[in-house]
């Protein structure tokens, strides 16, 4: 089959085409996975455990806890500096929840009687 003037160019600014969205599309961006709590798990020692990282919006964050005894609410800052539980706030209650931090700063309680006021709370501040 013959091809008339232009198909050579028509094609090669289609592969050219291609090869810029593939450019374009391929940047990648991987989230980190981070357990709070390391291998302690979502507890009354876990306010310190974000002060020596550095997270970016898109990370998740992994609660791990009895779900008999814990759950994970996530709080705006009045919630979080007044460990209550806002009217809407997202209550995770599964013992191994996966949250993805938005940008900003993220605020999570336990909101059991007395968990939070006793220093089980957590702001993780994601760039």
């Amino acid at each position: 089959m013959a091809m008339g003037r232009g198909s050579a160019n028509k094609v090669t600014m289609a592969l050219g085409l291609v090869f810029l969205c593939f450019i374009l599309g391929s940047e990648v961006v991987e989230s980190a996975v981070y357990t709070v709590g390391d291998s302690g798990g979502w507890g009354f020692n876990s306010g310190s455990w974000s002060k020596s990282r550095r997270f970016k919006a898109g990370d998740v964050l992994v609660f791990n806890y009895s779900p008999s005894i814990h759950n994970v609410v996530s709080v705006n800052a009045a919630g979080y500096n007044s460990c209550k539980t806002p009217r809407g706030a997202r209550v995770y209650t599964s013992g191994g929840d996966r949250i993805t931090l938005a940008r900003g700063t993220n605020y999570f309680i336990c909101n059991f009687s007395g968990h939070c006021e006793s220093g089980m709370k957590i702001a993780v501040t994601a760039a």
